[in-house]
């Protein structure tokens, strides 16, 4: 692996004081761009036939359900929503959105509707510029996907400038390093990190959008447990409300890079919903 940063620079980002790429330059950012394009595709989401999305439940308890009421959409963005499975909750048994745009590099995902709402699937840029009229969306849903992006202020900016007077932004990443990056890891894509909280929130206040809520989540000695039980922690609403407690109750533990055992007792993402 060719690193895009010093060694001192990776540093410091593994002490949660950085986000590791979000000062690269445009040549920096090409280069992860390709290295992450197909990153998530190649995990196994290729297939559709055996495709299943993982996180309804956490996304209606923390997300969906927390939306005014009877609101109707009238242009969703799904940032990086492969299929736009994950917005299926809010067309599905009653239709609230009317037109989806699913930002994605991967052309596997491409279709022409999500569940007969009509789509349109385009590619993000790795300049990060959304190209989107401004005010010209009402939602964005962004589910663990900035932590694959180098240049995250820039694109949390973009998601301000998009949104109407009024819209709303559901974000879930993970705020936690996932291990050291200048190494191969399992199951993980090359570049992907977690957002440190701090820089997270300053990122939001410095974009202009307002935090409605954030919410510790994705508590993994729960994610453990739960798959030895057969369940999958995230589409089950029971075990999405065990995580719940569990990742409140130890939202103190917030240590970024876990260096041991017991670093790695808290919750490892965070969920906001944001307004413009």
């Amino acid at each position: 692996m060719t690193a895009l940063a010093s060694n001192a620079e990776i540093e410091a980002c593994l002490r949660g004081e950085r986000l590791y790429g979000d000062n690269f330059s445009i040549e920096q950012i090409r280069r992860w761009y390709d290295d992450e394009k197909e990153g998530y595709a190649d995990l196994g989401a290729k297939d559709a036939t055996a495709y299943r999305y993982p996180y309804h439940a956490i996304n209606i308890s923390h997300g969906f359900a927390r939306l005014p009421k009877n609101k109707h959409f009238q242009h969703a963005l799904g940032f990086g929503a492969a299929y736009g499975e994950e917005l299926s909750p809010l067309i599905d048994p009653v239709r609230r959105i009317e037109r989806i745009t699913i930002m994605d590099p991967s052309d596997a995902f491409v279709r022409d509707n999500v569940k007969g709402v009509p789509a349109t699937w385009v590619k993000p840029q790795p300049s990060g510029d959304i190209p989107f009229p401004d005010a010209s969306v009402d939602l964005i849903t962004c589910f663990a996907v900035l932590h694959h992006v180098p240049n995250v202020s820039h694109v949390v900016k973009e998601f301000s400038r998009i949104l109407m007077p009024g819209g709303y932004a559901l974000i879930r990443e993970p705020c936690v390093s996932m291990g050291d990056w200048r190494k191969p890891r399992q199951g993980l894509t090359k570049h992907e990190r977690g957002i440190p909280l701090p820089v997270f929130r300053k990122i939001i206040a410095d974009a202009g959008l307002t935090v409605l809520q954030e919410r510790p989540v994705v508590f993994r000695p729960w994610v453990v447990v739960s798959n030895k039980l057969g369940v999958w922690p995230f589409n089950s609403t029971w075990s999405t409300h065990v995580d719940g407690v569990l990742s409140r109750l130890f939202a103190w533990n917030r240590r970024y890079h876990a260096t041991g055992v017991m670093d790695k007792f808290r919750p490892s993402a965070v969920y906001v919903m944001l307004r413009k």
